[in-house]
């Protein structure tokens, strides 16, 4: 098979990965919450505590570890696991009847998340595509977009059918039937002969690049503070939808699920245009836009019970959504290179989790206490405000911080890379 055939194979691999795992599993599990509170009597710090206590349980323990693995041995074997056990999770948050079950499959769940969801996909297709990486991101990450825009309407009719506790089976068979086969015959970027894979040809096991320069550099702690403030914007806003419409606002089922729909339709649309845009211009800049989309769409919140403020939420805040973790990892490889983005997501991504699943169980406390949304609003507006804050202070340019590879030699700056090369000259 061609380079080219490999390449197409790695972009729809990640494409239905991401359509099973974050649009179908991470999207869809919070238009069951509202069921829960009825049928349960959960309160919505509770319901929003899954999601929270099993990120911050799994993103330090497998975070980094994952990472470690990826750039190793490749995406591929991590991706298969990752599959089978959030599509498992699923089926079994379909009949639990306590909540230390509830816990039990969200943590297996977010164990899926991380083995299967966003960190393999973006090194796969990091390694795979030099050229057009941003193109080749934009259009593995629709898959985000459209199963985000199919799950409330494909539950709404699942629940109709077979109540909630079916239609939590029924996606997380389909998350295992649509993901696990293309996982299974994609090729790792060094088996497969990647014109980018760190380590060069087939087979390859080349040391691994060091980190301690990443560590060194203040863009790496620009870009995590920066990702997860505006990704704790984003899961708080996004983990509260439905609550807020359905037990709050009182939209009937199906028109919160148009609404919700609404916003991931929108995302594909930021998708494609921040994939687009992060090819011809600074990475940086593109994200910046994407931060302040979506620090501006939170406030429409507020007035959550107008249908038109509603509609306007769904287009900002989706544009803001789809370039929101599409533009995390092309940052990290222009900044550091793919020898280490493994590791450098690993840790990245486990922050963001610690975010994501803190910010919406806040928000749910918020409520419960005050009960009203508007001081979480506050909350969310305030963390996608110092997230853009802290990405408008990255380097402006690739050159600014050149590429880890996996040798020292290049890992070193310009002038002391030049003095070793004349020191082997003159031996």
């Amino acid at each position: 098979m061609s380079i080219r055939s490999r390449q197409a194979q790695a972009a729809a691999t990640s494409f239905l990965a991401l359509f099973s795992i974050v649009g179908l599993a991470l999207y869809g599990l919070p238009l069951y919450y509202d069921f829960m509170v009825r049928e349960f009597g959960w309160s919505r710090t509770q319901v929003t505590s899954g999601n929270a206590l099993s990120k911050l349980v799994v993103g330090p323990l497998f975070g980094f570890l994952a990472g470690w693995i990826i750039d190793r041995f490749g995406p591929r074997r991590i991706m298969l696991v990752g599959v089978l056990l959030a599509g498992a999770a699923l089926i079994g948050l379909g009949g639990m009847s306590a909540l230390w079950m509830f816990y039990a499959f969200y943590l297996l769940n977010a164990i899926g998340y991380v083995c299967g969801g966003p960190l393999p996909n973006q090194v796969l297709l990091s390694q795979w595509f030099k050229e057009g990486r941003g193109k080749a991101m934009g259009f593995a990450y629709l898959g985000i977009g459209i199963g985000g825009a199919l799950v409330p309407w494909l539950s709404y009719w699942m629940v109709e059918w077979w109540g909630w506790r079916g239609a939590l089976r029924g996606l997380g068979v389909l998350i295992i039937v649509l993901a696990w086969p293309m996982a299974y015959f994609v090729k790792d970027a060094r088996a497969g002969g990647a014109p980018d894979a760190a380590g060069g040809g087939a087979g390859a096991r080349a040391p691994l690049a060091p980190l301690r320069e990443v560590f060194r550099r203040p863009a790496f702690y620009l870009l995590a503070l920066g990702s997860m403030c505006s990704i704790a914007a984003v899961g708080g806003a996004n983990q509260h939808l439905k609550l807020i419409m359905s037990l709050d606002a009182g939209y009937a089922q199906a028109e919160a699920a148009r609404i919700v729909s609404l916003v991931l339709a929108f995302s594909i649309a930021g998708r494609l245009l921040m994939g687009w845009l992060a090819d011809r211009m600074a990475k940086k800049h593109v994200m910046l836009v994407i931060y302040l989309l979506v620090a501006s769409a939170i406030p429409l919140l507020f007035f959550a019970s107008s249908r038109g403020a509603m509609g306007l939420f769904a287009a900002v805040f989706g544009l803001g959504l789809g370039g929101e973790y599409l533009i995390i990892p092309l940052m990290a490889a222009e900044l550091f290179g793919v020898g280490v983005l493994g590791r450098v997501m690993g840790i990245i991504v486990t922050a963001d989790g610690v975010a994501e699943a803190v910010s919406p169980m806040f928000v749910g406390y918020l409520r419960d206490v005050t009960g009203s949304y508007d001081a979480g609003f506050i909350w969310l507006v305030g963390a996608a405000l110092v997230g853009a804050a802290a990405i408008a202070m990255l380097p402006r340019r690739i050159a600014d911080s050149p590429d880890l590879t996996a040798s020292p030699e290049a890992a070193a700056s310009p002038p002391e890379l030049q003095r070793r090369r004349k020191t082997r000259g003159s031996e």
